[in-house]
């Protein structure tokens, strides 16, 4: 747990913990950007070579280059003119594409999936925001969805704790529609003008109309897929007879969960199910990680990012053309 959150009642059509009270996503937010800080050190790199900081590599020095580039010591050293290229630090634009669809109220362990996707994107969003990059804010899901043009920096990051407050509580268990991540998706096309990277933070259930918008996104974005999931979700316990209801379509199924075989079925299915989204999300070149509704969500999306970064740079160096930057 990220915060020690008060007693919630439980009930049949809400058995998680209940959602994050308004009240407490400000210490949520200071909680998540101390607990990044430590997890996660140092700052996005741009794919590219320019103006920067971190060296690319060193090369002899061709007819255009800005003198100011040279490196003496090497040249010193080597007797031939020698240039320093840089990884470029510029502006990322960043979008959190926020699923607050009805079954994210879903949630039976330690929080409901609601409450991770909050504090995925109060994380994502502090990370996107520092040093000067701006972020774009979009829901989708529910029956008045939000879409935020790219900010910078407090200000920003104080609209999308306005969204989330605005948010919490309010995804219940009456139907709204079925989820469209690929409406959702192909708005976002029409905004996103410039390169940027796209944060998804959904459950990915419900109709699967995002693949061929995900493809064209990912033409011309980095894209990162949180998939935030449930422990139930997967399984079925053995507590009788059950009538299970679809919290999007308000479609009623009853089953005897006693019977081994039927558990097994659903078991299998449940996991036939997720491995294609992520076989969709690995087609598009997307990075995928799952969150748990149990356990320490933070640790793991920190570990993800982490090891996303440490391959960019080496990618971003090994661009570099000798002789031209």
């Amino acid at each position: 747990m990220i915060l020690t959150l008060p007693r919630i009642t439980r009930t049949p059509a809400r058995p998680g913990p209940g959602p994050t009270p308004p009240s407490l996503l400000r210490a949520l937010d200071l909680s998540v950007r101390r607990r990044i800080d430590g997890l996660l050190p140092g700052e996005h790199h741009a794919a590219t070579t320019g103006i920067g900081t971190e060296l690319a590599q060193l090369r002899p020095y061709v007819p255009g280059d800005d003198v100011r580039r040279i490196d003496w010591n090497v040249t010193a050293r080597t007797r031939i003119p020698h240039v320093r290229v840089h990884v470029a630090e510029r502006a990322v634009v960043t979008w959190l594409l926020l699923d607050t669809s009805p079954s994210m109220a879903f949630g039976t362990a330690d929080r409901r999936k609601a409450d991770v996707a909050e504090g995925v994107a109060l994380a994502m969003g502090y990370l996107a925001t520092r040093r000067g990059n701006r972020l774009g804010i979009a829901t989708f899901g529910d029956a008045t969805p939000v879409t935020l043009p790219p900010g910078a920096g407090v200000r920003c990051r104080q609209a999308l704790w306005a969204v989330l407050r605005r948010l919490a509580g309010d995804l219940g268990p009456e139907g709204t529609g079925a989820t469209s991540l690929g409406e959702a998706l192909a708005r976002i096309d029409r905004l996103a003008r410039r390169r940027g990277v796209m944060v998804i933070v959904s459950d990915f259930r419900g109709p699967h109309d995002w693949r061929r918008p995900l493809l064209r996104l990912a033409g011309r974005h980095e894209v990162i897929a949180v998939e935030v999931r449930d422990p139930r979700e997967g399984e079925l316990p053995d507590i009788g007879e059950v009538c299970f209801v679809d919290p999007e379509t308000g479609r009623q199924l009853r089953v005897d969960t006693s019977n081994a075989r039927l558990r097994q079925r659903f078991a299998a299915a449940a996991a036939t199910e997720r491995a294609q989204v992520a076989r969709e999300l690995r087609a598009a070149s997307a990075g995928h990680v799952v969150l748990s509704t149990s356990g320490d969500w933070l640790r793991v999306l920190a570990i993800f990012l982490r090891l996303r970064e440490a391959r960019r740079l080496p990618e971003a160096r090994q661009g570099v053309r000798p002789g031209g930057s």
